[in-house]
Formats: structure tokens, C-alpha cells, sequence
């Protein structure tokens, strides 16, 4: 980041009042009249009903369009565990997308605490305020845990988004390449580096999308996963190998897919010129991937390509997910995100960018033309259509599957 840009994104946040959102009524208070609807004693006509049959809170509270964006501070972004405070504008943000993308409401909230017992308590308890919870910037592989105990808990969706929301838009998005490129999941040799929390979701998605679990190498700061391997999580356990490659070099040679959820610059030319015919490279560590689309597109001309920024094509930004997710699931007054939810997410997201894109789009993006290809591989975040074909897809899955409450 520049120093110029820096200061730029500081001003943006301090401004006249600083932080991002606020609260606001959407209900008339002008009048005594107003006041007494508002408060006492109108408010106790809706606190009655309630009290009789709990599932009228949907009926008379924000609780069926709030969610809480919630983390202990402990993965940020790239820049690691800076604590609750500092990652309070992150979780503003993330507010700010949901609003602006699903006009879904939220509360952010930081919690003060890195023991996995009182943070599940900590949300347990506030869960009744909200019709979902997404947890956000929480460290691997607590986060596993976290989340896997919440969703037994409560009866709303818990999701982890840089998990799931991460998963979703890569699946999607590589689903399309391999088509463009020829390749059939079933068939497919992948490399993923970067054993977290995106890794893990992701793999274990696509395993779900038909990859094989015989045919992915998982490699993380120590290198691949095998058998040899001591201390693993279960998490990684699951993903261990029996094979004599040791490196990532020594896995990315001749694999159909790389994809990258880890750190900036850890893949050479080299590596990326042993991949097999028409690779797949997915280097989305932000803001500096793997391995920059420059060098990489220097040494193969079959190659697509996705990063996670804005200035390279094939963006994979969470923005097409966890909003459109939500507000399927929120609509759908869902008890959980499901596998089926998700797996619709992946297809819905897929599909649509196949059909022709909107002028408005190309106007956004100030060019004359997208058109699916190598190029384009995954719908831009400013599509419209998102909000209509992704919460549809997930409300269905929801009916179908069984953990609507409609």
C-alpha cells in the first residue's frame, strides 16, 4: 500500500464521523402518538404476542434481516492476530457489504477473548438477537472447532466466511475453467497450498463437486501433507498422502490445478511451467498473490488464471458470496448454511457467468465487452443479477433440504 493511498484510506474512515455505518429507524417518531407505538406502551403488544409464540419475533423484530459479524481478532485480513479493536474496521466493512449488496442489517461485534470455550459462550449467548451469525477473521484451526460447535447449538446459520464464503466463489469459478480448459473434476490433479481455513473448506467443497481426494496434494509451511507427517490437525489428517513428493515444487509438477490460499510470492515461473497442459492457477493471497499473472502468463500461454484483486481479471471476491448466501438463508428463516445450500451458491454463481453481461456491468468495469472465456471465468461483484438468482438458489436448497422454517 502507498503512503499516498494510506492516508487516503484513513481519511476515508475518519471523515466527519468516523467508522462506516450507524444505526437508524425505518419507523415514523414525530408525534407523541409515534413515541407511544414506538415505546410504552405500544411496545408491549408485540412483546406479548412473542412471549406466547416465539416464532412471531420474526413477525414484529429485526431479528429475520440482522446478523452479527463477529470475530476475536485473531486472523485479519493479511496482517494476523491484531486483536478485537484493530479488527473492528474489517468487521464495519464487512457490514457495509452486506447492506449495500443483500440489505441485510448487522451488528458488528469484536469479542474480547481467544479461549474457544468463552468465545462459544459469548456468542451462545447474544445468538438470540440475530437471524444469523457470520463468524469472521478467526485463526486455524480453532475456527474449525468454533464454528462446528455453534452450528450444534443454535438454531439460526453460523458461518465462517473466510472458510465457506471462500470455498463457494473459488468452486464456482474453477468449475468454469476446467470446462473452458477441458478437464473434468473427477479427473483432476490439485495442488492447494495453504492448509487454513480457506484451504480446508475449500477441498472438502470440492470433493463434494466430484474432485477426488486421491488426486489433491495439500501443502502447507512444512510442505505436503503425507503420511510421514507428525502433529497434524485432524483437518489436515484428512487430506495426508502416501507419496514421496515432499515440496511444492515436487507437487506442482505435471498437476492440472494450483490453488494458492497462503502467502505472497511462494510460486516460481519454474513451477508454474511444470504444470500439466492448460493449467489452472488460483493465486489468491491478497494483496500480493502466489505468484503475479505477469509471470505467470510469461511463462504459459494455456494458462487461466484468478488472483483475489480488482486490477487482474478473475477476481475471487467473497463480496459475490456471503451476502447472496445469507439473505437466501435469512429469507428462507434457514436453522443452518448446509452443504446443499452451498453447492447451489457454487452453481448459481457458475451459471450466471455464462449469460451475456449487462451494460451497466460494462460500464462499471469501463470496457465494451466481457464475455465468458479465459478471462472471465466468475461474475463481477457489481452484477445486479447476483441478488436475484444467488438468495433464490439457496432459499430453494434450503426448502428442499429441510432446515427452512417454512
Amino acid at each position: 500500500m502507498s503512503k499516498e493511498f494510506h492516508e487516503l484510506a484513513l481519511e476515508y474512515h475518519k471523515g466527519d464521523r468516523p467508522g462506516k455505518i450507524f444505526v437508524s429507524s425505518h419507523k415514523a417518531l414525530a408525534t407523541h402518538h409515534d413515541l407511544s407505538l414506538a415505546y410504552t406502551p405500544g411496545v408491549a403488544a408485540p412483546v406479548r404476542e412473542i412471549a406466547k409464540d416465539k416464532s412471531k419475533v420474526y413477525d414484529y423484530t429485526i431479528k429475520g434481516n440482522l446478523v452479527a459479524v463477529i470475530t476475536d481478532g485473531s486472523a485479519v485480513l493479511g496482517l494476523g492476530n491484531v486483536g478485537p479493536l484493530a479488527a473492528k474496521p474489517v468487521m464495519e466493512g464487512k457490514g457495509v457489504l452486506f447492506k449495500q449488496f443483500a440489505d441485510i442489517d448487522v451488528f458488528n461485534i469484536e469479542v474480547d477473548t481467544q479461549d474457544v470455550d468463552e468465545f462459544i459462550n459469548t456468542v451462545k449467548n447474544i445468538a438470540p438477537t440475530f437471524g444469523g451469525i457470520n463468524l469472521e477473521d478467526i485463526s486455524a484451526p480453532r475456527c474449525f472447532e468454533i464454528e462446528q460447535r455453534l452450528i450444534e447449538m443454535l438454531d439460526i446459520p453460523v458461518f465462517h466466511d473466510d472458510q465457506h464464503g471462500t470455498a463457494i466463489i473459488i468452486a464456482a469459478g474453477l468449475l468454469n475453467a476446467l470446462e473452458i480448459q477441458g478437464k473434468t473434476p473427477e479427473h483432476t490433479t490439485l495442488t492447494c497450498l495453504g492448509a487454513g481455513a480457506a484451504g480446508i473448506a475449500t477441498l472438502d467443497l470440492l470433493c463434494e463437486l466430484g474432485f477426488k481426494k486421491s488426486n489433491i496434494l495439500l501443502v502447507d509451511s512444512k510442505g505436503i501433507i503425507t503420511d510421514g507427517r507428525n502433529n497434524l490437525s485432524k483437518e489436515k489428517l484428512s487430506y495426508k498422502r502416501t507419496t514421496d513428493k515432499k515440496t511444492l515444487a515436487d507437487a506442482m509438477n505435471n498437476c492440472d490445478v494450483f490453488v494458492g490460499v497462503a502467502s505472497a510470492n511462494l510460486v516460481s515461473k519454474e513451477m508454474v511451467r511444470s504444470m500439466a497442459d492448460n493449467p489452472i492457477v488460483f493465486a489468491l493471497s491478497n494483496p500480493d498473490p502466489e505468484i503475479s499473472p505477469a509471470d505467470a502468463n510469461s511463462v504459459r500461454d494455456d494458462l487461466i488464471m484468478a488472483t483475489g484483486r480488482s486490477d487482474y481479471p478473475n477476481q475471487v471476491n467473497n463480496v459475490l458470496g456471503f451476502p447472496f448466501i445469507f439473505r437466501g438463508a435469512l429469507d428462507a428463516k434457514a436453522s443452518e448454511i448446509n452443504t446443499e445450500m452451498k453447492i447451489a451458491a457454487v452453481h448459481a454463481l457458475k451459471d450466471l457467468a455464462k449469460l451475456e453481461v449487462p451494460k451497466d456491468v460494462l460500464k462499471a468495469y469501463n470496457t465494451d465487452s466481457i464475455s465468458f472465456g479465459k478471462d472471465y471465468i466468475i461474475p463481477k461483484p457489481f452484477d445486479k443479477r447476483l441478488i436475484d438468482v444467488v438468495p433464490k438458489a439457496v432459499y430453494d436448497a434450503a426448502i428442499s433440504s429441510g432446515v427452512s422454517r417454512i
